[in-house]
């Protein structure tokens, strides 16, 4: 399917480390690796995501903790047997974790190479200006959204979000920008 995609113009390859309890990972890595070793293509050819939030390997493997992302990262890339994602997102907020926590976690995590950016998904416009906030004064932004987003629920991108187009150091990349 990956290859399919790839020779009909797609590059873009998300998953999540709770879909198929991290059986999809896997299943990417190798369709990555088996791409890789046809020719298909090569790696620095894709854009590969994953998201952190909940992979119910127990008690501490859920949340946005920076015990979680960290943790949930390296086995991310393990599943997935590459070196490094290109966009790592916080799949959804977490109450329990202040977001300066996640904020310096992700920083970490791209310091340590194993992501080059980091994101949010279905966070709300409120979450994500609290941790752009954070982010001036610490470091890396979140590059990119992923809000729901289709013909029966487009309020986020087209309503909430709107004062986040606004701000010109929140990249319009594939879910703040309603193009």
């Amino acid at each position: 399917m990956m290859k399919l995609a790839f020779e009909n113009g797609v590059n873009f390859f998300d998953n999540a480390e709770e879909y198929g309890g991290g059986l999809a990972e896997k299943n990417m890595g190798y369709a990555i690796r088996k791409g890789v070793a046809e020719g298909t293509w090569s790696r620095k050819d894709l854009v590969i995501t994953t998201k952190i939030f909940s992979s119910k390997a127990g008690p501490n493997a859920q949340g946005l903790s920076r015990k979680h992302i960290i943790e949930g990262t390296k086995a991310a890339l393990k599943r997935l047997d590459q070196e490094y994602v290109d966009v790592l997102f916080c799949h959804r907020p977490e109450p329990f974790t202040p977001i300066e926590e996640t904020v310096r976690a992700m920083n970490y995590v791209i310091d340590q190479g194993w992501a080059f950016y980091w994101g949010t998904s279905m966070w709300t416009a409120a979450q994500i200006s609290e941790a752009c906030e954070i982010t001036d004064r610490l470091g890396v932004r979140p590059i990119v959204g992923q809000p729901i987003y289709s013909v029966l629920d487009r309020n986020k991108v087209e309503f909430e979000y709107v004062d986040l187009y606004k701000k010109p150091s929140i990249s319009s990349g594939k879910s703040y920008s309603k193009a």
